[in-house]
């Protein structure tokens, strides 16, 4: 017998259907929401899990995604300069608002409202396959590195350093 999943992750499900995209959301029995223990819960390194991060222009609020390899952090002045206005990391309220998910569980798809300003860490695609987060704090989806931008429609570009 095949498990439901949650309303959230299954709305990521059908996403990745509808994309004709060939991944399966899974939910694990632990939480997947920091990118340190996506990776302990998957197996995977940290570098292999996608960061999706919601900012907001500061002058005219709109949303800006950013996904980033699990261990970068994001430069911020290389996205400014990209958007032509200084950013600020969103609110939990922006985030559902534009989204609909709670942060610790925002995939890359499948938001509430478009998100135009979509930039990509060239980092994550060093790696044949990588995984984000589907919906909710403990479920996920793995897919290969180069279908990101196609099923974004993101900019691809260096936005990141190591963290340290």
């Amino acid at each position: 017998m095949t498990k439901v999943l949650a309303k959230s992750a299954q709305r990521i499900q059908e996403c990745l259907k509808a994309a004709q995209m060939d991944c399966r959301v899974l939910e694990l029995p632990h939480t997947t929401r920091t990118a340190t223990d996506a990776a302990q819960a998957i197996g995977c390194t940290i570098s292999q899990i996608v960061k999706s991060l919601i900012f907001k222009t500061r002058d005219t609020h709109k949303p800006v995604l950013i996904l980033v390899s699990g261990s970068n952090k994001v430069d911020l002045e290389v996205i400014e300069k990209e958007v032509g206005e200084p950013i600020t990391k969103a609110d939990a309220e922006f985030t559902r608002m534009i989204t609909g998910f709670a942060i610790g569980g925002i995939p890359p798809i499948g938001h509430d409202c478009p998100i135009e300003l979509i930039f990509l860490d060239q980092d994550l695609l060093c790696f044949d396959e990588i995984w984000a987060a589907a919906g909710t704090q403990n479920a996920v989806f793995c897919l290969k590195s180069q279908f990101l931008e196609e099923l974004t429609q993101g900019k691809v570009m260096s936005i990141s350093s190591p963290s340290v």
